[in-house]
């Protein structure tokens, strides 16, 4: 069966005036249910509030545009409330309750992009809810809810009653919500716009990768993930998960050309990448963009906690490493030849700048 790779746009699943809550679909990407993969998006209005919920998926959020306020849960364990903003990057993993709250005019827009290895639908994130007409304690006969919280039954029926809005509700001008605090930020989030670059390469593109040395709970979650901004015109090497990762990708900026080559030498994808654009690249199988002249940004994930890539082209790509008799054997060319493909790239890695 012919592997279905093309970016798609997520579709509204529920919302009210205080926001809307966003998913892609297995349906409609194979590939999520092929990789067990996990995607959506939270985008909350002014004094919009993301009701407590847990999921049955470790995640990684990644805060796309605005600024507002998140709350994280652990097991066992207080509450952190953390300030948040463009670019923050918060690894979830499993039994943790989040909640999120806007208070600015800036619409405050999260990405979550997870692994359902262990959910109950291979390629979607189940969310139990907490509070509001769909939470799990409408589930439950009051006597079990009075007895559990020590409330006369009647006094918790109301009480579980009292939220009629599902997911997302809209608080009051001037509500007061649970402040932040900069130690709670500890371990918990990372900011992939101010954070060191681990790949700078002038004209050309800058990675900042999260993983188990920057952000220690990327251990848990069971996955790492990059920032990547791509200058115009240029190019992202040929390249591959040598660690048998799916690639899932989400564009946040500009566009671009992808090209996705798997067995066989079959290009199996050739298209245009634009904002709001999520694909995926199978195990093993190479990818390389070409951003249009505005650039390229994209936030990813690999689903392993500290992926290793193998590139086809540039100063560490493979074909540097041989020698050159098993190049020349290889393309099935003249020394002369081989030369002149060895002296190529040898002054640039993973991102090419255009030609001048």
């Amino acid at each position: 069966m012919d592997l279905d790779l093309s970016p798609q746009l997520a579709k509204k699943l529920y919302g009210s005036d205080g926001g809307s809550y966003f998913a892609w679909s297995p349906t409609e990407l194979p590939m999520l249910r092929q990789g067990n993969i996990g995607a959506s998006k939270l985008a909350l209005q002014k004094n919009g509030l993301a009701l407590p919920r847990y999921s049955d998926s470790s995640k990684v959020a990644y805060v796309l545009q605005g600024s507002g306020t998140a709350g994280v849960v652990f097991p066992e364990a207080k509450e952190k409330v953390i300030a948040i903003k463009k670019g923050d990057a918060i690894a979830l993993p499993f039994g943790v309750v989040t909640w999120y709250y806007n208070k600015e005019d800036t619409e405050l827009v999260v990405l979550f992009l997870g692994k359902t290895d262990k959910a109950h639908k291979a390629g979607e994130f189940t969310d139990f809810f907490l509070t509001g007409p769909n939470s799990i304690f409408t589930g439950f006969s009051t006597e079990f809810v009075g007895r559990a919280w020590d409330l006369e039954q009647n006094f918790a029926k109301n009480f579980v009653a009292s939220q009629t809005t599902s997911g997302i509700v809209k608080l009051k001008e001037g509500a007061s919500m649970a402040e932040p605090k900069q130690a709670d930020r500890d371990g918990l989030a990372l900011n992939c716009e101010e954070a060191p670059l681990d790949v700078d390469v002038r004209g050309g593109g800058r990675v900042v990768v999260l993983n188990t040395q920057n952000l220690p709970l990327v251990g848990e979650v069971g996955f790492g993930a990059d920032l990547v901004r791509i200058d115009g015109k240029s190019m992202c090497s040929p390249g591959f998960s040598c660690d048998s990762a799916y690639q899932v990708t989400y564009i946040i900026r500009g566009s671009g050309r992808v090209q996705v080559v798997g067995a066989d030498g079959k290009r199996v994808l050739e298209t245009t990448l634009k904002a709001g654009n999520l694909f995926i690249v199978p195990r093993f199988f190479v990818v390389s963009k070409i951003a249009n002249d505005e650039g390229m940004d994209w936030f990813s994930i690999v689903t392993t906690p500290n992926p290793i890539f193998t590139h086809l082209a540039g100063r560490t790509s493979v074909w540097k490493a041989l020698s050159p008799e098993v190049l020349q054997a290889s393309f099935n060319v003249t020394p002369e030849h081989q030369k002149i493909f060895s002296s190529k790239r040898n002054d640039s890695e993973i991102f090419f700048a255009p030609s001048k």
